[in-house]
């Protein structure tokens, strides 16, 4: 009944049917690899939820917990088969502020509020917008978040216990030294080295689980003195619990939770539909971004009435996901399923893993999620596209990612419009009859207006102009109101002026204009990009 009910909600808001798999059927060898991809990516997420969760400041089971619920919903309901949602680090880099200052029940109201934001969002399908986000954006965005993600390892070389959360891990405490310290960043080289190794060697096993199992070990087995995640905080738990976010009913908490609930919903959606267009690219999938902006937005609700961080899709995990076999429904709800019997059952051997390793894990994944290429292309893309992945990777670190992707969506746009309106200009010819043409060419819209007015000479013209737009085409009122500008010095010349090949809408707004002379057997008949309801400000129609 109830998938009955929410198979109905989908087709309502036109949203795709949501079955395990559009184009696998689940057959036991299906099956087989589906749980097999699923125990890995359940096996490589506990480092990464336990290390997002010292970045966003709170208790290592906040981040698991996130993980599972978060997983667990995405997998049933969301957008894309093979997706992998869990708590993440471009989303913890924001918390920790919030839970600097206000403590962590603030956070899980924040996650609420989220949540519901994503929900309107995906009710609102809003997720279509994401193809707006030019491909330097995207370069720039994954190559802020990995900067974001190093940073956020910072803390780690801290003295248990003195460390301080910021933005970036980089606030107050006490740096390890000496010996300390040593030991420290070569068990972080030895997890990086075994990471790259050891996927050419075999692929039974997660290199970044190899990695952690093997300095874990040898930290056990020497008694070495560096920081392990038992030091910061017991990890071992039970079933999450259901749990109201204990907040003042307020509108003072409600304005401080607002600001970070947008922030979160805009920088969960943001990752989570450029992660569903890349694994689409991957599995030949389309569609699904209001489907998954709901099954974000629900996941973070039911997070954050269960002690969870919330979260988002993640790439690193979707991409080990798909290139395990992973395709259907079954491997992402494996993943959860398998992440809490981990915490239920495995949390005391988690609590003796070093903070080297899971340093060693994130290193990894910046270098993964960086765009080295990009670094190759700078001087070989046009001068604004390369501004823009600077740019992009710049804001993402100084604020956040919703702000960069806007910001550099915003800037693209404009270089765009400027090149158009770079376009515009004429070619003149005279006619048998003595009349002039004006061939226009290239858009005719609110950047190139001006530059449409300085083509034509009124007081030197002959007594009938021709403006032909065949090569052109009238976009918006300010387009409009450049023709009608032009007409009027025609006007006031004492001379006609006859247009040629304008759309039909423009016909209605410029043919009641006494002194204009419009042509319309010839002219195409495509409608203007924007629907004007009123017809003002045209000349001779005052």
């Amino acid at each position: 009944m109830a998938r009955a009910l929410l198979a109905s909600f989908a087709k309502r808001i036109d949203l795709p049917d949501l079955s395990l798999a559009p184009t696998e059927k689940l057959t036991p060898a299906r099956l087989r690899i589906e749980l097999l991809s699923g125990l890995t990516v359940a096996l490589a997420l506990v480092p990464e939820a336990v290390a997002f969760a010292f970045v966003a400041g709170v208790h290592p089971l906040v981040g698991l917990y996130a993980a599972f619920i978060v997983g667990l919903i995405t997998a049933l309901i969301g957008g894309r088969p093979g997706m992998i949602s869990g708590a993440t680090g471009a989303l913890a880099v924001v918390m920790v502020a919030l839970v600097a200052q206000h403590g962590v029940e603030y956070l899980f109201a924040t996650v609420v509020l989220m949540g519901l934001f994503q929900i309107m969002a995906g009710v609102l399908q809003w997720g279509k917008f994401i193809r707006l986000v030019p491909h330097p954006v995207m370069l720039g965005f994954v190559n802020g978040l990995a900067i974001v993600i190093f940073l956020a390892q910072m803390s780690q070389f801290k003295v248990p216990g003195t460390m301080e959360a910021t933005g970036h891990g980089m606030g107050g405490g006490e740096w390890l030294s000496g010996l300390r310290l040593y030991i420290m960043l070569g068990l972080v080289a030895l997890t990086m080295a075994i990471i790259w190794l050891l996927p050419r060697l075999t692929k039974a096993i997660p290199a970044p689980l190899a990695g952690i199992a093997i300095v874990a070990a040898i930290v056990i087995g020497l008694g070495l003195d560096v920081p392990r995640v038992g030091d910061l905080a017991s990890i071992e738990g039970g079933l999450p619990a259901f749990h109201i976010p204990m907040v003042p009913l307020t509108l003072e908490t409600f304005e401080i939770i607002l600001p970070y609930a947008v922030i979160l919903a805009a920088i969960g959606l943001i990752e989570s539909l450029l992660t569903l267009n890349l694994v689409g690219e991957m599995t030949g999938q389309r569609g699904g971004a209001s489907q998954e902006c709901i099954a974000q937005g629900a996941a973070n609700t039911v997070t954050g009435f269960f002690g969870g961080m919330g979260g988002c899709a993640m790439i690193g995990q979707s991409m080990i996901n798909v290139k395990s076999g992973g395709r259907t429904r079954v491997a992402g709800i494996a993943a959860a399923l398998f992440l809490l019997s981990f915490i239920l059952f495995a949390a005391p051997l988690i609590e003796l893993i070093p903070l080297a390793a899971l340093v060693g894990v994130m290193f990894m994944v910046v270098i993964g999620t960086f765009a080295w290429n990009s670094l190759k292309i700078l001087a070989k893309v046009p001068l604004t596209d390369a501004f823009v992945i600077v740019l992009v990777t710049v804001v993402t670190v100084m604020e956040d990612l919703a702000v960069a992707v806007v910001v550099g969506v915003i800037v693209s746009a404009l270089a765009y419009a400027w090149n158009n309106a770079r376009r515009i200009h004429a070619r003149t010819y005279s006619t048998p009859e003595g009349a002039k043409v004006y061939q226009i060419q290239g858009p005719l819209f609110f950047g190139s207006a001006d530059g449409f007015a300085e083509l034509f000479d009124a007081e030197s013209d002959p007594s009938l102009v021709i403006v032909d737009f065949a090569d052109s085409r009238v976009v918006d009122q300010s387009a409009l109101q450049a023709i009608e500008a032009v007409a009027g010095k025609y006007e006031e010349a004492g001379k006609k002026i006859q247009l040629r090949h304008l759309s039909r809408d423009c016909h209605k707004l410029l043919t009641k204009a006494g002194h204009l002379m419009v042509d319309s057997d010839d002219d195409p008949d495509y409608a203007l990009a924007v629907n004007y309801g009123v017809r003002t400000g045209i000349i001779g129609g005052h």
